[in-house]
């Protein structure tokens, strides 16, 4: 029994899934005639109380569209120094549309409000960038799946509107945090001007991403999308997927959490664990004691179990748990940790 728990991005999908996705009626989405493109952006734009949406191949895309949008080349976007934009996205930031980063040393990915509004450069000083853009991550990837605390998004919000700044959200996961929170995606569809979600992570799906804004905004997104090469044409097949998901697999989530809670508990057991970090979704992040136990061995011995799990880097592992994780295969795993040493 193989069991990867290296991203929640490794799932195939279900047998309903499937099904959904080889009856799917198609068009061409580039002519935006995919009848099924068109239902998943309504549905995905009506469940968050915004306007309209747009499909994207990938999580990145979306992202650096949202920057595009919001800001011209020179600007400066405020984000926290784990932000996926910044860490994991190729350097788009700047390569896609001239723009720097003022990076805030914040708390497992989350920064206050108080942390953005002191990062704000002067806007009438025209030796530094012109800040115009806060980007924020829920649940951030390398803080360990950390959700926000919605009172400080909302006050992060009252920054950017004193200081006439557009604010994105990179929602990858923000279907984890509004399980694990119990929250209205409504009321983020009130406070950010987009919001990217991904489909291709805890939801299952084998590809896509949609961004999520005004008329206007997706407007712009739609020919920013152009440039960027991410026109697909029979995509209705891909959103289907994406409609099931919504339909069948966002309260499920929570089986994810709670194997992720019951990894972590055993993990702290083990004398050559240094620290676990704090588990709210489906994401664990630790830190060997190298001098008990070197990571090197660590990986080894799990790959000798045919277990597989990423390194981060510093001393860093990750462990995600996905709609692929069994409970068959969570019970062995389990176990396999508890062998370990």
């Amino acid at each position: 029994m193989t069991i990867n728990l290296i991203s929640d991005t490794v799932t195939k999908p279900t047998p309903g899934m499937l099904e959904a996705m080889m009856t799917a009626k198609v068009g061409d989405d580039v002519f935006k005639n995919d009848p099924t493109v068109n239902e998943l952006e309504a549905k995905v734009a009506d469940y968050f109380g915004m306007e309209t949406a747009l499909f994207f191949p990938s999580g990145t895309m979306t992202n650096q569209t949202a920057i595009k949008i919001h800001t011209q080349p020179g600007d400066q976007l405020i984000c926290d120094k784990y932000a996926h934009i910044y860490n994991y996205e190729g350097g788009g930031v700047s390569f896609n549309s001239g723009v720097s980063c003022k990076l805030v040393d914040g708390n497992r990915g989350m920064m206050t409000a108080e942390q953005v509004e002191v990062s704000i450069n002067p806007p009438d000083f025209y030796h530094s960038p012109l800040t115009t853009l806060v980007c924020i991550e829920n649940t951030t990837n390398k803080g360990g799946g950390a959700c926000w605390d919605f009172a400080e998004l909302q006050k992060i919000g009252k920054v950017c509107e004193e200081h006439n700044l557009k604010y994105h959200l990179d929602g990858a996961r923000l279907w984890n945090a509004l399980v694990k929170k119990g929250e209205d995606p409504k009321t983020y569809g009130k406070l950010f001007d987009t919001i990217s979600v991904c489909l291709s992570k805890g939801m299952g799906c084998p590809v896509g991403s949609v961004l999520v804004g005004s008329k206007e905004h997706i407007h712009k997104a739609l020919r920013i999308r152009k440039v960027f090469g991410g026109g697909m044409r029979q995509s209705g097949f891909l959103a289907a997927a994406g409609i099931y998901a919504m339909d069948h697999h966002i309260d499920r989530l929570a089986e994810d959490h709670k194997k992720a809670e019951e990894i972590g508990e055993v993990l702290i057991t083990l004398d050559f664990i240094k620290k676990v970090e704090p588990i709210e979704t489906n994401i664990i992040i630790f830190e060997i004691d190298e001098t008990k136990m070197s990571s090197a061995v660590f990986l080894e011995q799990l790959s000798q179990n045919q277990v597989s799990i990423i390194g981060m880097g510093q001393g860093k592992l990750r462990i995600v748990t996905h709609l692929d994780y069994t409970d068959e295969m969570h019970q062995r795993f389990l176990k396999i940790l508890k062998t370990i040493g």
